[in-house]
């Protein structure tokens, strides 16, 4: 009996708002990166920033994630993805701000839902000690002068740093009633 070869998927996109990168991120496209030879990184609601959401721009989050990436063993393009608050078309947007992928991993049920309704092939993609890596988590902690560093890559700190995110999350998150 013949054995099928299993196909490799040779381009993925994976979405997230990056608020900020950490290693949870990291270690789900670390595994993506085991099953696909490139990875596109749509970095979702782009045109948002300086918010205690969103308080990085996406910009920064580009650099966030190539510089943590650097020493990935695929292929990956990160690319800003603006919102444009119409679910109906959202993936065909998505499709025209980025190289063509064959299959999209995600954990978000509508991202999830979307893709699948557009024909793409979705996978969920594996999750790392979410409680502890969360970007809410991590911008809580940036709030309150907690250590945050640990949960991020070396290279992410270094940008918070570099850009005085830390500080720029602190005063957007400050009460505007003098």
């Amino acid at each position: 009996m013949r054995q099928r070869k299993e196909q490799r998927i040779s381009r993925a996109f994976y979405i997230g708002r990056f608020q900020p990168y950490h290693t949870g991120h990291h270690t789900v496209l670390s595994s993506i990166a085991d099953e696909v030879d490139e990875i596109v990184i749509g970095i979702g609601s782009a045109q948002r920033s300086h918010e205690v959401e969103n308080p990085f721009t996406a910009g920064e989050r580009v650099v966030m994630i190539s510089r943590s990436l650097k020493d990935l063993d695929t292929d990956y393009y990160v690319i800003p993805i603006e919102d444009i608050q119409r679910n109906a078309v959202w993936v065909s947007h998505v499709k025209s701000m980025t190289p063509h992928f064959d299959l999209t991993y995600t954990n978000n049920p509508l991202v999830y839902r979307l893709f699948d309704e557009a024909g793409v092939m979705v996978k969920r993609s594996p999750m790392y000690q979410r409680k502890t890596y969360s970007g809410t988590a991590i911008r809580k902690k940036m709030l309150t002068g907690e250590a945050w560093e640990n949960l991020v890559p070396d290279a992410v700190a270094h940008v918070i740093k570099e850009v005085k995110g830390v500080e720029r999350l602190r005063e957007v998150a400050r009460d505007d009633a003098w």
